[in-house]
């Protein structure tokens, strides 16, 4: 029987990357605007959908990790990519809470089967040398597809706002589709039963991890810090979009869809923000310990700060500089973040302290989101982004308690690239 010809693994991947960056763009382009305008969801319902999302993800990562592990790298990237597509589906086809909610369920679990699987199965392929390589490329693809997506939301929200979302759920699974006849997969090999992704191997690197955490307390609070980043972000992530529509009447609101408006406030948004991370990188030497603390306390002010201004502001300028200097601040906080808990860990635990990281700000979002919510509907929108802010605002203490609990031996050890035990 004839064999398909495949791809190169790396055009594959880098396809894939931009691809789906540019369909997370084209619907997330509109999909608040969605759930305001078409689906009337109030704050609470949007917070909610957003905690959903977050705890669907949180309970399914481990389960689905074991098709990866145990089946099929390539097989796991294919089936998220469709359960990814038929939850944009049922999210535009039925502009309702319930359905709405449900759709969240089910992309989510298309996430969790595509997250890890589709960075293994790049190492499989080309090895873990090239691999580096090829993740610094795939950032790159995923900046220019996220921008250019935003530009068919805005061409396709003419007929009506929820049709990006409809068109970008049908391109996913036609990219799943493809994936099937392209996508290789020559290097995989099943992962061994004592190294697979079960809650008995999480459980035990998890105990390596707080042995990590009794070591070094500055670690600690490094996670305390992602938890408040955690409790703030779900509550401003969900209600920035429908507090603009209540303050402010955009011009040509009758004729231009206010999708077009919303979509040019995004792709600014993401221009600067990919202006200031070429900046930063240039500027901003991570593997210097105090200039990065530095350069995160501060920047973790400025967020804070343009939080608390873009909940009050009445005038619309001012409200737009707020938000792009918000999402930029964001962005550029992710990496600072992660060096700072890369330069204190062995490698041995690195990869779990990492994913304890992201463990506390999933929860720390699907603590606080519904909280916010509810603040948000019974007092005010306003009232719920001041919250975030208010709930980021004890990172500013804990940075001042890093500083102190850091000796200057570990300074400088850290910066000579030694171990501390």
């Amino acid at each position: 029987m004839h064999r398909r010809p495949r791809w190169p693994a790396e055009r594959v991947y880098l396809l894939y990357s931009a691809a789906t960056a540019l369909l997370f763009g084209l619907i997330f382009t509109a999909s608040a605007i969605y759930q305001v305008t078409l689906a009337h969801l109030d704050a609470l319902q949007l917070v909610l959908v957003g905690t959903v999302l977050e705890f669907s993800i949180f309970l399914f990562e481990i389960p689905t990790g074991v098709v990866a592990d145990v089946k099929s790298r390539r097989l796991s990237v294919i089936i998220g990519t469709v359960l990814v597509g038929c939850g944009f589906l049922l999210e535009g086809s039925w502009p309702s809470f319930l359905p709405i909610l449900l759709a969240q369920v089910v992309w989510g679990l298309g996430v969790t089967f595509t997250s890890g699987a589709l960075q293994a199965w790049i190492s499989d392929e080309i090895g873990e040398e090239k691999a580096g390589a090829a993740f610094l490329r795939g950032a790159q693809f995923e900046q220019i597809g996220e921008l250019i997506g935003i530009f068919p939301a805005i061409a396709l929200s003419f007929w009506r706002v929820n049709v990006p979302i409809l068109v970008g759920g049908g391109l996913f699974i036609l990219l799943a589709l493809l994936l099937v006849r392209v996508m290789p997969e020559e290097g995989f090999r099943p992962t061994p039963p004592d190294q697979r992704t079960t809650w008995q191997h999480m459980a035990s690197t998890l105990r390596d991890g707080l042995s990590m955490l009794r070591r070094r307390p500055v670690l600690v609070t490094i996670l305390g810090i992602g938890l408040f980043y955690g409790l703030y972000s779900e509550g401003f992530d969900r209600l920035w979009t429908p507090l603009l529509l209540e303050r402010f009447t955009f011009p040509a609101q009758g004729t231009i869809p206010v999708l077009v408006w919303f979509g040019l406030i995004n792709a600014g948004a993401l221009l600067i923000s990919m202006l200031a991370n070429a900046w930063a990188q240039r500027r901003i030497d991570l593997a210097r310990s105090s200039q990065l603390v530095r350069t995160f306390a501060a920047s973790s002010a400025a967020l804070v700060a343009g939080l608390a201004i873009f909940a009050v502001s009445r005038n619309l300028a001012l409200t737009i500089g707020m938000f792009w200097s918000v999402s930029m601040l964001r962005r550029l906080n992710y990496p600072l973040y992660t060096a700072w808990v890369n330069q204190r860990l062995e490698p041995q635990v690195r990869a779990t302290v990492i994913s304890l990281s992201s463990l506390v700000d999933a929860l720390g979002q699907i603590v606080a989101g519904p909280l916010v919510g509810l603040l948000a509907r019974e007092t005010s929108l306003q009232n719920g982004i001041l919250a975030s802010a208010a709930l980021l605002s004890p990172v500013l203490l804990l940075f001042f308690r890093a500083r102190k609990e850091e000796k200057p031996q570990d300074r400088q050890d850290i910066q000579d690239g030694k171990s501390i035990n």
